[in-house]
C-alpha cells in the first residue's frame, strides 16, 4: 500500500509518499508561501526535480499543484490517484482526548477543533490539510497522528503546574509536550540498535533542532518531557527562550512591553540567535565562538548546560540510564556540541568517544565508550516514516507485525 503523509502549516504544505510495508520512499516536495503571489513548489522522486514558482492563493490550489506533481509524466511519484491507499496527517495537538494515532471521522475532527485553542498556529491549519485531502481523495482512509499522544502517558506529577486546581480543571493547563512522533520513532531505532526490548530500558531522547525537547522513556512510555504548556517550555532553542522566571514578563510588561511584543520577543528573538546576537544557526555561532566571540561562547555554554541539566535531572527520576539518543539538526550533526554536552556527564555513568563522536558525524551510530554503563547514540529522525507507519497500520491491521 501507498500512503500519502501530509503536514499542513498556515503557509506550507509538505508532503511524502511511503510504500508499505517496504517503508520505502517514493518521493517527497514541499509548497511554500502559500497566500503569497510567489508561491512555490519543489518536488524530487526517482533523480528528478520539479520546480515551479506562481501565486498560490489558498491551500485548495496548493493540494492541486501537489496532485499535478504528484501525477507529472516526467518527474511525478504517482502515474494514478489510485495508486494511494491512505493519508496520514501530522496534526500538532490531540490534547487529552488522545494517546494514540487514529482514523479521521467526525468526531476526530471536532477533537482537533476543540484543541486549536492550545494550538492556534497549528490545528487550524493541520484541519485544513485534512478537509483538503478528503476533498482531493474522496473514500480514501485519513489518519491522524498526534504530536502530543506520545506523551499522553505521562503521570501527574509531571504534567501539572503548581498553580491553583482550577486552570487544569476550566482551562486545560497542564504540559502536553511536542515532537511525541519523533521520540518515539528513535526510540524505536534505539532498541534495535541496543538489541534491547523496551520493558527492561530506559532511555533518555534529545530531539535538538532549531525546536528542541528531551524526553525520558521508561518501558517504552514517555514519564516526562521539556516542552510544557506550549513548546515555548524547556530548552534554551534557536529562537525560544526556554525556561524562564515567570515574573521576568511582569517586570517587562512594567517597563513598558505588551503581551504581544514579548510573545514574538521570546518565541522569535531569544535562544541562540539573543543570547549570541548572530544567528539561531549553530554552525554560525560555533564558526563565531572560534574566532573568539564571546557572546557567542555564552550562547553554546548556555545552550549544553541547559540539556545536561535536564539530562541529570531525567536520570534522577529513571534511576538507571540505558540509552541516551541525539537527533534532530544539531543531534544529529553537531559533533562539537554533542561532546560538550556529554564532556560533564560521566560521574552519573555518561562516557562520550570522541573518535566514535567524530567518526559517526551525522549519520547513525553509537559514540559511546565500550565501558560506559549508559549507551550514547546518533539516530536520525523521520517523523514522516513514523506517520506513514501509523496510518498504515491503522488502515490495514495485518501490517501491525511490521516494525521499525
Amino acid at each position: 500500500m501507498n500512503i500519502l503523509v501530509v503536514n499542513c502549516g498556515s503557509s506550507s504544505l509538505k508532503y511524502e509518499v511511503y510504500a508499505m510495508p517496504q517503508q520505502c520512499s517514493m518521493g517527497k516536495g514541499l509548497v511554500e508561501r502559500i497566500g503569497l503571489s510567489d508561491g512555490r513548489i519543489s518536488q524530487k522522486a526517482k533523480g528528478k526535480q520539479l520546480e515551479l514558482t506562481q501565486a498560490i492563493p489558498d491551500h485548495a490550489v496548493a493540494f492541486e499543484l501537489m496532485m499535478k506533481a504528484l501525477l507529472d509524466k516526467d518527474a511525478g511519484i504517482l502515474s494514478s490517484i489510485s495508486e494511494i491507499q491512505g493519508v496520514g496527517h501530522r496534526v500538532v495537538h490531540g490534547g487529552e482526548q488522545y494517546s494514540a494515532s487514529v482514523l479521521i471521522d467526525d468526531k476526530v475532527i471536532e477533537a482537533i477543533k476543540d484543541n486549536c485553542e492550545l494550538a492556534p498556529l497549528h490545528n487550524p491549519a493541520n484541519l485544513t490539510g485534512i478537509r483538503e485531502a478528503k476533498r482531493v481523495f474522496p473514500g480514501i482512509p485519513q489518519v491522524a497522528v498526534f504530536d502530543t499522544a506520545f506523551h499522553q502517558t505521562l503521570p501527574p506529577s509531571a504534567y501539572l503546574y503548581g498553580i491553583p486546581r482550577e486552570f487544569y480543571d476550566k482551562y486545560r493547563v497542564r504540559r502536553y509536550g511536542f515532537h511525541g512522533t519523533s521520540h518515539r520513532f528513535v526510540a524505536g531505532i534505539a532498541l534495535k540498535m541496543m538489541k534491547r526490548s523496551p520493558e527492561n530500558t530506559n532511555l533518555i531522547t534529545c530531539h535538538l533542532g532549531n525546536g528542541a525537547s528531551i524526553t525520558a522513556i521508561q518501558a517504552g512510555k514517555s514519564i516526562d518531557t521539556s516542552m510544557g504548556f506550549t513548546p515555548l517550555e524547556g530548552l534554551m532553542m534557536g529562537t525560544r527562550s526556554g525556561d524562564l522566571d515567570p515574573s521576568i514578563i511582569f517586570y517587562l510588561v512594567e517597563r513598558g512591553f505588551d503581551c504581544h511584543e514579548l510573545h514574538n520577543i521570546l518565541n522569535k528573538k531569544s535562544g541562540l540567535l539573543g543570547l549570541s546576537e548572530i544567528s539561531s544557526d549553530l554552525r554560525d555561532i560555533e564558526a563565531a565562538a572560534d574566532k573568539g566571540n564571546e557572546n557567542a561562547i555564552q550562547a553554546m555554554d548556555t545552550y549544553a548546560y541547559r540539556i545536561r541539566r535536564y539530562i541529570g535531572a531525567y536520570a534522577a527520576n529513571l534511576i538507571k540510564v540505558d540509552g541516551i539518543v541525539f537527533t534532530g539538526g544539531i543531534g544529529e550533526n553537531a559533533v562539537k556540541m554533542r561532546e560538550r554536552i556529554c564532556s560533564r556527564l560521566e560521574n552519573i555513568g555518561i562516557h562520550i568517544s570522541p573518535e566514535k563522536n567524530r567518526k559517526v558525524g551525522g549519520s547513525a551510530g553509537i559514540i559511546s565508550q565500550p565501558y560506559s554503563p549508559t549507551t550514547i547514540l546518533v539516530i536520525p529522525t523521520n517523523e514522516e516514516l513514523q506517520i506513514a507507519l501509523d496510518a498504515a497500520q491503522i488502515i490495514n491491521p495485518e501490517l501491525k507485525t511490521v516494525v521499525l
